[in-house]
């Protein structure tokens, strides 16, 4: 039986593929709503098509699945599914007091079996820095003093890879962050070690706050500063940082080995 990984190019599903194949996952279908751009490898089954338009055939002999966050139709998303014939979807998704809380009741009003992955805040999001580390060399933001214990997108795929493959975790929220708890400071002082360049953290309001981030965020701005960077502190004593150990067997990703394998990435748009 086929495994599908819907949202196959986007940052985590792109991950989740190669995450399958590499615990040796033989039957991986891929839907994509570009096949010929996908550049997915050849022993993966591309499928045309996305979350807001799916047919019945990208389920067909598919007994698992990797539900890409889609709180706008994912009843439909599931309905279609389960009338295929899936039997168990993993979804990435949050709390459902969160934005993504949607998703966790559709999925568990589905009848299908489920897992949920709630990551804490990806190490990818600092990336939303790299103008300002270019252009001036000081990160704007309303509290240094703020941790997380933020996960990359690679071991969250990890775990993803996990539940699809492996029993034990249906039922199962997954609550998933990174392996240590840092500062919005820390991890500036992170970024400047990788990078081996001054990079100053300056405590900002709101607006100056925003001001900073929207050439690089657009749209999405407002939304991240007021219910990220202001509203979201977990009391860093909640946060699971050894969930991806315990889940996959093999340690997560530091932000200082991340910063430093991406460190070009912050000197380019």
């Amino acid at each position: 039986m086929a495994i599908l990984v819907t949202g196959a190019t986007g940052n985590i599903g792109r991950m989740v593929v190669d995450q399958l194949l590499a615990c040796g996952a033989s039957d991986v279908r891929a839907l994509t709503i570009d096949p010929e751009r996908a550049a997915l490898p050849a022993e993966v089954e591309v499928v045309e098509g996305h979350l807001g338009r799916v047919g019945s055939a990208a389920f067909a002999g598919v007994d698992r699945m990797y539900l890409a966050p889609s709180p706008g139709n994912v009843a439909e998303v599931l309905e279609v599914a389960r009338a295929a014939g899936v039997r168990h979807v993993v979804d990435l998704s949050g709390e459902p007091e969160s934005w993504w809380g949607s998703v966790c009741d559709a999925v568990e009003g589905s009848g299908l079996e489920w897992t949920h992955l709630w990551p804490a805040d990806f190490m990818e999001n600092t990336l939303s820095w790299s103008r300002q580390i270019r252009e001036t060399g000081v990160i704007r933001e309303p509290h240094a003093d703020t941790a997380t214990a933020p996960i990359a997108m690679k071991d969250i795929a990890a775990v993803a890879a996990t539940a699809l493959l492996n029993d034990g975790h249906v039922g199962r929220a997954h609550s998933l962050a990174g392996p240590e708890i840092l500062t919005r400071a820390e991890l500036v002082a992170h970024i400047a070690d990788a990078l081996d360049r001054d990079i100053t953290f300056r405590t900002s309001t709101r607006e100056e706050t925003i001001t900073a981030l929207q050439p690089s965020m657009g749209d999405n701005t407002t939304w991240y500063v007021d219910n990220v960077l202001i509203d979201f502190a977990p009391p860093p004593q909640s946060l699971p940082i050894t969930s991806v150990e315990d889940i996959t067997g093999h340690p997560a990703t530091t932000f200082d080995d991340w910063a430093r394998a991406n460190a070009a990435r912050f000197l380019t748009d």
